[in-house]
């Protein structure tokens, strides 16, 4: 039998499969606790600078500087404003640099030596790290501290979405990718209940960062993907952990015979990487439009989420608002997504081009005051932006074959983070105009929109294992012609400079 057949015999989503994704999907509290932690450790409050008696410009300004709120943050405690005010949106933008720097150097590594070792280290070290983040006894410490904790992250969060995908059936991806963006919106809902309750930054920096070492605790009896051992052709391996799965489930012990495959870059002796990813013909058009949606939604999400720090008014509850209005996103994700009319790529294009329209709106009402302002447009933005990373991430993993997808979802991310180091300073553009940052989320996410419908459908269409399924014509016939007529002829072309 081939993997999906199996799925079927020993359980699409059985309960020991529900047990390991619960465990994956409750590690997005925590990512999201870390990815937002600036967010409120960063917290700039209202001060005012007396001017020393002596009126002499060396004073240290440690003694001038009266800050008028009672908050606890790293510009409290490291005076950083003014010249130094940088410095905050500086420790936002390296976590996202070591995000890029973890997605180079891990994700292709997991499709080489698996998912589970690269998934658990880095998850140690980001555990690790993160306490070092609450221990800094200075800013350049704490901004090291970030960069790492973003390299770990980096490494083991795509790790841990596919894997939340590759231990359940295709038909359950769609359903447990939507479950991780949803638990990562309900995390940042909880970080700033966290932030609420857990005042001094130092306490909340350590309290955010503890639910990571309970769960590496959980992760550690986890199985490694049998759909990454089969690709590897690692088959007894496959089949022993599938016949676990069916134990498991209660289905008894029921006999597992996977079918032997043996890909032609296995027997020339090259394994797939990322060099696959610019000299396959398919897969270079589909990871450059890919690339740039990833940034662009990037953007858009993380600067409207950022920018609810500089919103006047209870900032915890702001940050839960932009948390809350995420949830209503992935109901409609279930129902556009696997709707025949409408599908993958549709619905991510149309959701991106919604969110650009909803910033576009922004410089035509009042800044606040009534049901339609700026923050409620911001919000309508945030609920768009979030559905199209939702369906970017399922999208993605369908679209690259099980050899090369973390390679591929890795490339996808490293462009996406490029978006999340930009996105701390866009809100800072309001400088030069006040519907500047509206403009470069508005262009951003309509253009991102129009390039997505360049990808083909991948709705109700099988999953290629191998390189050698995804440029095979009885897997190319599958797929919608109209999208493909690109890649078909670049696959003739290919093909026919091999037979040459």
């Amino acid at each position: 039998m081939d993997l999906e057949e199996a799925y079927q015999v020993v359980g699409e989503f059985g309960r020991h499969q529900k047990r390991m994704v619960t465990i994956l999907v409750l590690l997005q509290i925590y990512m999201a606790c870390q990815t937002m932690l600036i967010i409120l450790v960063g917290a700039v409050p209202e001060y005012h600078i007396d001017i020393p008696v002596t009126g002499h410009p060396n004073d240290d300004i440690t003694q001038s500087v009266k800050f008028t709120e009672d908050i606890s943050s790293i510009v409290t405690e490291w005076y950083l404003i003014k010249h130094e005010a940088y410095k905050v949106n500086l420790a936002g933008s390296l976590f996202f640099a070591g995000v890029l720097i973890g997605n180079v150097l891990f994700g292709p590594l997991s499709d080489k030596i698996g998912r589970k070792p690269v998934f658990l280290t880095g998850l140690f070290f980001e555990v690790l790290f993160g306490y070092g983040t609450a221990l800094a006894p200075s800013y350049e410490v704490f901004a090291v501290s970030r960069l790492l904790v973003g390299i770990m992250n980096g490494g083991m969060a795509l790790v841990c979405f596919v894997l939340t995908q590759e231990y359940v059936g295709k038909s359950y991806w769609a359903m447990t990718g939507t479950l991780t963006n949803m638990t990562f919106a309900v995390g940042i809902t909880l970080f700033a209940a966290l932030g609420y309750y857990v005042q001094p930054w130092r306490n909340l920096a350590t309290a955010a960062n503890c639910p990571g070492l309970l769960l590496f605790l959980f992760c550690v009896t986890l199985p490694e993907s049998p759909r990454w051992l089969y690709s590897q052709g690692q088959t007894e391996k496959a089949e022993d952990i599938l016949k676990d799965f069916a134990l498991r489930n209660g289905k008894g012990r029921i006999s597992v015979k996977l079918r032997r495959t043996v890909s032609t870059s296995a027997m020339k002796g090259s394994s797939p990487g990322v060099f696959q990813l610019v000299t396959h013909p398919i897969l270079r058009w589909r990871t450059v439009v890919l690339m740039y949606v990833w940034y662009a939604c990037s953007l858009v999400y993380y600067g409207l989420t950022l920018s609810a720090s500089e919103d006047k008014g209870n900032r915890y509850l702001t940050v839960a608002m932009y948390g809350l209005v995420e949830l209503p996103a992935y109901p409609l994700c279930m129902y556009f997504i696997n709707k025949q009319w409408a599908g993958r790529r549709k619905s991510m294009a149309n959701f991106l081009a919604f969110s650009g329209v909803s910033c576009l709106l922004t410089m035509f009402v009042p800044v606040s005051g009534s049901l339609l302002s700026v923050t409620s447009l911001a919000l309508v933005g945030k609920l768009m932006v979030s559905a199209a990373f939702n369906i970017a991430y399922v999208y993605t993993s369908e679209l690259y074959p099980t050899v090369i997808r973390n390679a591929g979802l890795g490339v996808c991310s490293m462009s996406c983070r490029v978006g999340g180091i930009l996105a701390p300073f866009v809100p800072s553009m309001k400088s030069l105009h006040t519907s500047m940052p509206f403009m470069v989320f508005c262009l951003s996410g309509i253009s991102a929109g129009c390039l997505g419908l360049l990808l083909p459908e991948t709705l109700n269409k099988p999953a290629a294992e191998t390189l050698d399924e995804l440029s095979s014509p009885t897997y190319q016939r599958i797929l919608q012609p109209q999208v493909h007529l690109l890649e078909e002829k670049h696959l003739i072309d290919h093909n026919g400079a091999d037979s040459d």
